[in-house]
């Protein structure tokens, strides 16, 4: 049997302490399944004293996260401090360099610096993985870099955030607003006290920029990832989504087209009953289209210590069977620059929601705005009460309130939609900002 495979982790938080739990608990049906002791050598983290529910005193301990990553005394680096840069940045980075193999959770340092971290860890001919970065226990990377390595991925997009997700949830089954769901999510421990990074889709985006670069070979580009958040959707929007048949999701969507790759992070209806509309809760899930595969869809646990401990442990007993693969799933001197597609038809139309003025004309201007445009409307939903899918008559405005008011396009291009509501504003035509969600056809 091979030497044990000797680990140094730094970050012992709860994932951290997960890591070490499972190691532990999980000894001897590890060592069997890759025919090689894995053993925790030495830890490193803020404070030495912190009840972390585990036993540390068989562990060396580095009050330097770097000293640990160059440490003789280690094979495998574990990175669990997280941050774009500073010292998590700088300990991969020694430990690359020293010839350690790395695993890592940090998805926004992946986003920013995953390319020529692909290059240093290739220069040395060491292990740069990373599934719980990416939609925490699901095994999307391995996915990607292995069994769909004879495939051309055409398209690839997913859930990426529980906690947005939990969020959307809620609100649908409990017709609640935005605010009091984000605050009991924060009281369940789902969302932060700051919980922009989350709700903004940010973290979202972080993960589909990596996933974008194993799907279509590009060097990763964080930038050219569109964000969208869920912060602005409304109850009234998932009640009428639901009442066209549709749910409200916050997708990462990545595709090929003939001039460039796009890569957005946004609130999209998805048909109700599509396998990623019945995603719910703090659950993830990632779908890839290949062309020879077609659709393949894998759905998980997204976050929490037990679902990313598990993903850092399985890049571990990759590295102790000997399987070291191209970070990216290629050489990383093979990947192609990223090339931004430029804009185009969005296949499946928009939803619009406007708050519309209670005032003679106000429709017929809304509907001259998009006719100018070249957009075809399907359909006006005013209060969950649909007024008809063939709209060639007139529309015409009805004594009464400030009217809540629903537009459901035809295939359009972006800039189209976003110049007419931008005129409708300026016409003052509503009362507030328009809210313009995607319909995604899957």
């Amino acid at each position: 049997m091979s030497k044990p495979l000797r680990v140094g982790i730094a970050g012992l938080g709860t994932v951290g302490a997960g890591v070490i739990d499972m190691l532990t608990r999980n000894a001897d049906l590890i060592e069997a399944r890759c025919a090689r002791k894995i053993e925790v050598v030495a830890v490193s983290a803020r404070s030495r004293n912190r009840d972390r529910g585990i036993d540390l005193g068989n562990y060396d301990w580095y009050d330097d996260c770097a000293e640990l990553a160059r440490a003789a005394e280690i094979d495998v680096f574990v990175e669990l401090i997280g941050g774009e840069d500073g010292p998590a940045k700088a300990a991969v980075e020694a430990a690359l360099g020293a010839g350690r193999h790395v695993v890592t959770a940090n998805k926004a340092m992946l986003a920013y610096h995953g390319t020529e971290l692909a290059h240093l860890a290739e220069s040395t001919s060491v292990a740069l993985n990373y599934e719980a970065a990416v939609a925490g226990g699901i095994p999307i990377v391995k996915t990607m870099r292995e069994s769909f390595a004879g495939n051309r991925a055409e398209r690839i997009y997913g859930i990426l955030n529980g906690t947005c997700n939990y969020i959307l949830t809620c609100m649908e089954r409990d017709r609640a607003d935005f605010a009091g769901v984000l605050k009991d999510a924060q009281d369940l421990g789902y969302a932060e006290a700051d919980p922009t990074f989350d709700i903004g889709g940010f973290d979202a985006a972080h993960k589909l920029a990596i996933l974008t670069s194993l799907a279509f070979g590009t060097e990763i580009d964080f930038g050219s990832v569109y964000v969208e958040g869920i912060e602005n959707i409304t109850a009234q929007d998932i009640q009428v989504a639901g009442e066209l048949g549709y749910k409200i999701k916050l997708l990462g969507v990545a595709l090929e087209t003939d001039t460039g790759i796009e890569q957005r992070v946004h609130p999209t209806l998805v048909p109700a009953g599509s396998p990623i509309a019945d995603v719910d809760g703090v659950f993830n899930a990632v779908a890839v289209t290949g062309d020879f595969l077609g659709d393949l869809m894998i759905e998980g646990q997204g976050a929490g210590a037990g679902a990313t401990a598990s993903s850092v442990v399985a890049d571990i007993v990759d590295i102790a069977m000997g399987r070291i693969m191209p970070p990216l799933g290629r050489p990383a001197s093979s990947l192609k620059p990223y090339t931004p597609a430029r804009m185009r038809a969005h296949e499946g139309g928009y939803y619009v929601a406007l708050d519309v003025h209670d005032r003679p004309g106000a429709f017929a201007e809304i509907a001259q705005r998009m006719a100018e445009q070249n957009i075809s409307l399907k359909s006006i939903v005013q209060r969950g009460s649909n007024l008809g899918v063939d709209i060639d008559t007139d529309l015409r405005q009805e004594p009464g309130e400030t009217r809540s008011v629903v537009l459901i396009t035809h295939d359009t291009l972006e800039k189209s939609i976003r110049d007419a509501l931008s005129s409708i504003e300026k016409d003052g035509a509503i009362t507030a900002t328009p809210r313009m969600v995607r319909i995604e056809r899957l």
